[in-house]
């Protein structure tokens, strides 16, 4: 070797050197650069839009924090919500993950402090990019104490904090429970790790405690406490347990169950129902193992096996007994939504209610690549790197991502819960291919620092690896940055569109009609909508609805199916007895709006019918098929949401070459046109007919009016809490009365 080669080697050994030195300087940079990117890449819809409250579950949670800061945390704890669900109303305090609120709440609160003006609103909307930037820092850690390597947990970090998915719950005015309980998910997952590494008693309370933020935050704790108790059991089955993983399982069930029985909506709810069992069922068994482990020490081995005999068949009857006593007592059983998990056509066959929720449909493969993209791909890498070497932690990481696959597919709300799985998977894969090509190059190049192997995967293939790896991370950056800019910036109540310049068009109807409703109705007057926009008018209107979209109330929900589905009298009449003042729809056949209600309403007939079973969907069928056309059945264009929907409907030339009364989104022309409503009044109808209102008429006739259907005669409004409406059999008078309950 030549001098000048080996002056080359020496300023290549000396660089090297130098960059080890100053590692932890670059990862924590690093780290702390990809925090300020995850937080940044989320307020495209704040730069593009405004500051604005998205969505619909997020209006309520906005509600309840605005309710928060005001009246304080325990008038929350009892908050009686007469605005939603008339006349039953809700008693909110018991009823909500006060995780969100609390959290935005302390924000609020601590920024006033410091004499630090800022809207409530403002805090709200910003939340969620601010605990993705945490959630970022969480799996770094969460994956270094997987793998020992802080490059493994940079990547992962970095693919976290933009991954799609978990973009989708977490941009700039995604005020939902989802944007803190994704942070709160990972965290617990890296404190339960940290414990079982170390075996302290004092992470094994963090993990507690985070678990405990968890439930307050999202009904998705489920998850957690049911895919710890399986890894434990996955390790005393493989004899991998040992006293660390028993000390990190023991003190993170009893402090968690604890912690979660303080959550008012969860309560007791902790101790027995179905979704607990599995926690029960480990805690019970790690600990007959460790008492039958000591035990045998003082007694002789055939005594062991007659009271390990004994002591099993004693556990195993016990436990069956006791879920049967619960169950049979109605103290147990599985949620609907649990039971979709396990069977995914269970709903659709049972409960249509969940099947009509967009987000609780199977995942299709195009939902799979677009919310995660080429890390499905670099997952399985990870995956193999896990088990190729398995270590407790390596196992439990292997574990969350193959569960988390399994009920996303299910559930495409659920990719939210498999992001960080596979954004970890997909860091560690990457990492230990970018490892292993690396060393091929830095033993070609640097001899004295890397001695060379037989088995090293040669140099030229190493750097195509190197340039491949790079090019497939960097697509993945760029179709981040389209999702977080464009696909998931628009606010759901804020619509747009391009022209054909590519200039941008604002289409404002929603918050349009919300408005009119807030200034043009009286403050008592009750709206009827299908439960979707609940949340949003309540929020934004201050009005009272009959359902929202907590969906608590089944039989409600399908009174207002039945209502949509009727004819306008038998309609008119179920919205007298309802108190209803103003009937909402929202209708897309003008602007080509594909999430309209003439969309949605076969579930409404479909919600309608599992209750009143007068309502048939085959009965809205047109030849076989669903349709609003010429050859649309006479219940169908008879139905109150079909006479709303396309009232006044024929006056409007929609498409170039059509006639009036085209619908853009059915792409038909209506089957009935210039038809008058009788007991209906149109209020209010939005720039773009998205939003249309209509008043319900006063009786001009006590007497004149009855049901035209005897099914609906029978309809009787549900026994109501506080303040109740009560009807008299004979005459439809309305007698309104307050309970008193002081007295």
């Amino acid at each position: 070797m030549s001098s000048e080669e080996e002056t080359q080697q020496s300023l290549s050994y000396k660089v090297h050197k130098s960059t080890l030195k100053w590692a932890p300087v670059f990862n924590m940079t690093i780290l702390l650069s990809i925090a300020i990117i995850s937080c940044l890449i989320r307020v495209f819809s704040v730069i593009r839009y405004e500051s604005i409250i998205h969505e619909f579950d997020p209006w309520f949670n906005y509600r309840t924090t605005q309710y928060l800061v005001k009246e304080g945390p325990y008038a929350l704890w009892n908050w009686y919500d007469s605005e939603s669900w008339y006349p039953l109303g809700r008693s909110v305090g018991g009823t909500v993950y006060p995780g969100l609120m609390m959290t935005s709440g302390m924000i609020y609160w601590v920024l006033h402090k410091l004499s630090i003006p800022i809207d409530i609103r403002n805090v709200c909307v910003f939340l969620a990019p601010i605990f993705s930037a945490f959630t970022s820092l969480a799996a770094y850690g969460m994956t270094k104490e997987i793998t020992k390597r802080s490059e493994a947990g940079l990547l992962s970090a970095l693919f976290v904090a933009i991954v799609p998915s978990y973009m989708s719950r977490s941009v700039a005015g995604s005020y939902d429970n989802e944007g803190v309980s994704i942070f709160a998910l990972v965290f617990t997952f890296y404190t339960f790790l940290k414990t079982v590494n170390t075996g302290s008693i004092l992470w094994g309370v963090y993990t507690a405690l985070a678990f405990f933020y968890m439930v307050a935050s999202w009904g998705g704790y489920a998850f957690i406490i049911n895919i710890i108790p399986i890894f434990v059991l996955f390790l005393l089955i493989t004899g991998r347990s040992n006293q660390r993983i028993q000390v990190a399982y023991n003190v993170f069930y009893i402090l968690g169950t604890l912690l979660a029985m303080q959550i008012p909506f969860v309560g007791f709810q902790a101790l027995h129902s179905s979704e607990h069992m599995a926690s029960h069922a480990v805690f019970l068994l790690i600990n007959f193992l460790n008492f039958f482990s000591w035990i045998r020490n003082f007694v002789s081995k055939k005594a062991i096996i007659t009271l390990t005999k004994f002591l099993v068949v004693f556990l195993v009857f016990s436990i069956l007994v006791g879920v049967v006593i619960l169950t049979l007592a109605g103290k147990t059983q599985w949620s609907g939504r649990s039971l979709t998990l396990l069977d995914p056509t269970y709903a659709k066959k049972y409960i249509p209610i969940i099947a009509s929720v967009s987000e609780h449909q199977a995942t299709t493969w195009s939902s799979f690549f677009f919310d995660l993209h080429y890390l499905i791909l670099f997952s399985p890498v990870g995956l193999y790197y896990c088990y190729y070497k398995p270590t407790e932690t390596k196992i439990f990481g292997a574990l969350y991502t193959v569960l988390g696959v399994y009920f996303a597919s299910v559930m495409v709300r659920l990719l939210l819960v498999l992001a960080p799985a596979v954004s970890i998977m997909a860091g560690i894969g990457i990492s230990w291919a970018f490892r292993k090509f690396a060393k091929s190059v830095r033993s070609f190049i640097l001899p004295k620092i890397e001695k060379p192997k037989k088995y090293r995967i040669p140099p030229e293939i190493s750097i195509i690896g190197l340039v491949l790896l790079g090019y497939y991370c960097s697509i993945y950056v760029l179709h981040a940055n389209f999702a977080g800019s464009e696909a998931y910036a628009s606010p759901s109540i804020i619509l747009s569109s391009r022209d054909r310049q590519g200039n941008r068009n604002i289409i404002d109807d929603y918050r349009e009609a919300y408005y009119w409703l807030r200034m043009n109705t009286r403050a008592d007057d009750k709206i009827m909508s299908w439960w979707d926009y609940g949340y949003q008018i309540t929020g934004m209107s201050n009005r009272t609805v009959l359902v929202d979209n907590n969906t608590w109330n089944n039989t409600h929900i399908a009174t207002v199916g039945m209502a949509m589905a009727s004819s306008e009298e038998d309609a008119f009449e179920i919205c007298e007895k309802l108190d209803v003042d103003y009937v909402l729809v929202i209708f897309g056949g003008i602007l080509n709006y594909s999430g309209d209600d003439i969309n949605k309403f076969l579930w409404m007939v479909r919600i309608g019918g599992g209750v009143y079973p007068h309502i048939k969907e085959e009965d809205y069928y047109g030849k076989g098929t669903y349709r609003v056309d010429q050859y649309a059945t006479e219940t169908m264009t008879n139905s109150l949401m079909y006479r709303l929907s396309y009232y006044r409907f024929d006056e409007v030339q929609t498409a170039y070459g059509q006639p009036k009364g085209y619908d853009t989104v059915r792409q038909a022309v209506i089957g009935v046109k210039g038809y008058k409503l009788r007991h209906f009044e149109e209020a209010f109808t939005s720039e773009n007919w998205i939003v249309r209102i209509f008043k319900r008429k006063q009786r001009e006739n006590r007497d004149g009016v009855a049901f035209t259907s005897k099914q609906t005669s029978q309809f009787t409004i549900p026994k109501e809490s506080s303040p109740v409406t009560k009807f008299s059999k004979k005459a439809n008078i309305k007698q309104r009365f307050t309970l008193n309950f002081n007295e």
